[in-house]
Formats: structure tokens, sequence, C-alpha cells
């Protein structure tokens, strides 16, 4: 869902992507209307549709999503997406998941191929957040 007036109204932009369920999800700093999203099978199934890791993206807002496959695993991989951040300052976008690969793209025309950053690392069971003032 997205909201433009501070989440007085939504609107649904799941459009063309293959689920309504999705974690992580990250806007582009300078470009609100680029998104990134990794789908899940379902709210209680948190894992990539048939064992094909996908990030999707989309440049409209949500209202078209193109899938960016090229460098993930495109089979057996049943790990969660948690957290993904586009880095404005190294045109790189990531994306973390509970178990091994770490993915990363740092092709700024085309960031359509992202790379493993890792392979070998255990899962990750827990995640802690601190915000400082």
């Amino acid at each position: 869902m997205r909201s433009d007036d501070a989440g007085d109204h939504w609107t649904k932009i799941s459009g063309n992507l293959p689920t309504d369920f999705g974690f992580a999800i990250d806007v582009h700093t300078h470009q609100p209307e680029t998104v990134y999203v990794v789908p899940i099978k379902s709210d209680a199934e948190h894992f990539p549709l048939d064992g094909k890791l996908q990030v999707f993206r989309s440049k409209t807002g949500g209202n078209e999503w193109e899938p960016l496959t090229n460098g993930l695993p495109q089979k057996d991989c049943y790990v969660t997406s948690s957290a993904m951040r586009w880095q404005s300052t190294h045109s790189t976008t990531a994306a973390s998941t509970s178990a091994p690969p770490a993915a990363r793209s740092t092709a700024p025309q085309r960031r359509r191929h992202l790379t493993a950053i890792t392979h070998d690392l255990p899962a990750v069971l827990s995640v802690e957040a601190q915000t400082l003032a």
C-alpha cells in the first residue's frame, strides 16, 4: 500500500507483483517513485516464491514492477529477506536475508545485476536496531 498524504488515504500498489506480500521494501532516497521489494509467498510463509530469490523494482511509485534476478539464486532458495537499503552515495542497492546470500548491485546505469556478497554466514535469528537522539 502507498500513501501520498501522511496516511490519510491508501492505494494498493501490488500491480503486477507475483504476490501481495513482500519484505523488505525500500524507497530510493532521491527518486521517491523508485521502490524495491522482495516478494514472499504469504504472510505465514516468509520465503521467496518457488525458491527463486527476486528483488522487484518499480520506477512508477508501485504502478508497474520489474523483477531483478540476475546474480540471485533461482532454485532451492528459501530464505527470508530481512533488510534492504538504497545507498545513494555509493549507487548501491543491498538486500540482506535470514541466511546467505546477501546481495548488492553497484552498476548505477543498469542496476539489473545483483552480486552475492556472502555465501557462508550462519542464519540470522534475531535483528536489533537502536536509534540515538
